[in-house]
């Protein structure tokens, strides 16, 4: 286990239908043959590490459960019409929800209920457009999604009485979107929210990190208080080419914001805030280019995914230096 309950590292591999799970409890790393009938684009665990989800350009989503350390086929889940990019977990106090974002242009929220998962709302895009990114917020701002588009468009999906409940009606009346376009158009590859913390003097503002093609990161924020509108609050152009990924660190006790984003220049860069500036340094540049960076839950190890399918896992030492601390051997 990876500090105190990081359950798992899980990597796709672009051209296998198998991925590889790292439980790290027993120094074994476990291969789940998923029986995707095409290369696997994203696979995540659930909050407790029981669930498994996967997803294919096979156009179908895959849950599966691992709680007893084999994995077993829980259902199938078609509703998508073309390759579906990637999944995400909902927080557990709204049910089990999922969210898959596809190349269809469309966004499908997943419920599981007695009889199985169904479909609980469909969010299409408002320009032909794939959605390649999806994003839940941290649970305290109620169940709030966000989602990137090739065409710049961030859309955020709030589902209006999800705030502290559980998440019961199907009724798509039930959810309010609220789209952005980046200013540059640029196709967007990875959502990333700031974790919640209490704010002393009042609503907190939510941030997200966003990663495009143009080879900028940028914070976008919106004022809970008011009625405000996303608006850009920062960027960050240290990429040489796209970026594929952006990863915000958890922050338990942490006196540091950090952002992790990682691109096809082979390179991943850490945008730390520290007395309020923010800097940025790189880790020694990677073989391949990298396509996603994940953090574990305690913030202070980052597992970086690379298009030759190496993994490896990184921790800050005391000295501030980012060091290399494991390699996760592909055995393909």
């Amino acid at each position: 286990v990876l500090e105190t309950h990081y359950s798992s590292s899980l990597h796709g591999r672009p051209t296998h239908q198998t991925i590889t799970m790292d439980t790290r409890t027993d120094g074994r790393a476990v291969d789940i043959d998923t029986k995707h009938e095409n290369m696997i684009h994203d696979a995540q665990l659930d909050y407790y590490g029981k669930m498994l989800a996967t997803c294919s350009s096979d156009k179908s989503i895959k849950i599966f459960d691992v709680s007893t350390g084999t994995e077993q086929l829980i259902q199938d889940l078609y509703g998508h019409e073309s390759a579906v990019w990637q999944v995400s977990w909902a927080h557990p106090q709204f049910g089990n929800i999922l969210a898959s974002c596809s190349f269809d242009k469309k966004v499908i929220i997943w419920k599981q209920t007695q009889t199985g998962w169904e479909r609980a709302y469909t969010h299409s895009n408002s320009k032909p457009s794939s959605m390649n990114t999806i994003a839940w917020a941290p649970h305290e701002y109620g169940l709030v999604l966000a989602c990137g588009a090739s065409d710049g468009t961030l859309s955020v999906l709030t589902c209006r009485e999800a705030a502290g409940a559980a998440f019961q009606s199907v009724d798509e009346g039930q959810w309010v979107c609220e789209e952005v376009q980046l200013a540059e158009a640029s196709a967007i590859t990875g959502v990333s929210w700031e974790p919640a913390t209490p704010a002393a003097d009042g609503p907190q503002t939510m941030r997200l990190a966003v990663s495009a093609c143009d080879k900028l990161v940028r914070i976008m924020a919106k004022d809970q208080a008011g009625a405000s509108s996303w608006t850009e609050e920062m960027r960050f152009d240290g990429h040489r080419d796209w970026v594929r990924d952006v990863a915000w660190a958890p922050s338990f006790g942490l006196a540091t914001s950090t952002i992790a984003s990682c691109g096809e220049d082979k390179r991943v860069l850490i945008h730390q805030l520290k007395q309020g500036q923010w800097q940025t340094e790189a880790l020694p540049e990677f073989k391949a280019a990298v396509w996603r960076v994940s953090w574990s839950v305690s913030g202070n190890t980052l597992a970086v995914s690379c298009a030759d399918n190496s993994v490896s896992l990184w921790k800050q030492a005391l000295d501030g230096n980012w060091k290399r601390v494991k390699d996760l051997t592909d055995k393909a």
